[in-house]
């Protein structure tokens, strides 16, 4: 698969230690990375500029918060025209529970990551707002047990 960005040994470097601990300072990036600070700080704004890097995030322990519940639902739409999709794609914003969301081919059109405080919670938005949604045809849940892996987005070698 072709690269989309013209990256050297070095960004990849620097995108791998973001990706771990995106709150480290310029100075011990740079030292991770085996460059000076000011060339390390141009090559991280280039990164931000050219959309490799879409930004910076606290990881937050839900559990911690009270957010216990995490559950995936598989939607099927009745109809797939584009407004359509773009209707419900639209509409997923709009739901607070719905933390990602992802157009998906196969069985289904969408696939939602769901989080909430607890279980009636988590009903309550299956039933009163996902099924009763307007163009929703399916709706199927999947329930969390225990997460066993959680890394950065990208597998950087």
């Amino acid at each position: 698969m072709p690269l989309q960005a013209d990256l050297d040994a070095i960004d990849w470097k620097i995108l791998r230690e973001l990706q771990a601990d995106g709150k480290m300072t310029n100075v011990e990036l740079s030292r991770r990375v085996g460059i000076s600070a000011p060339p390390c700080l141009r090559r991280v704004k280039r990164l931000e500029e050219g959309g490799i890097i879409k930004g910076y995030r606290a990881l937050l322990n839900s559990p911690a918060l009270g957010y216990d519940v995490v559950a995936f639902c598989l939607i099927g739409l009745h109809y797939q025209s584009e407004t359509e999709l773009k209707t419900f794609a639209q509409r997923t914003l709009q739901w607070p529970i719905v933390r990602r969301a992802w157009m998906v081919s196969g069985d289904s059109d969408f696939m939602l990551h769901c989080v909430a405080t607890d279980l009636t919670t988590f009903q309550t938005f299956v039933i009163e707002q996902l099924t009763s949604a307007p163009n929703v045809d399916t709706v199927r849940t999947a329930l969390t047990i225990r997460q066993v892996k959680d890394e950065g987005l990208v597998a950087i070698e």
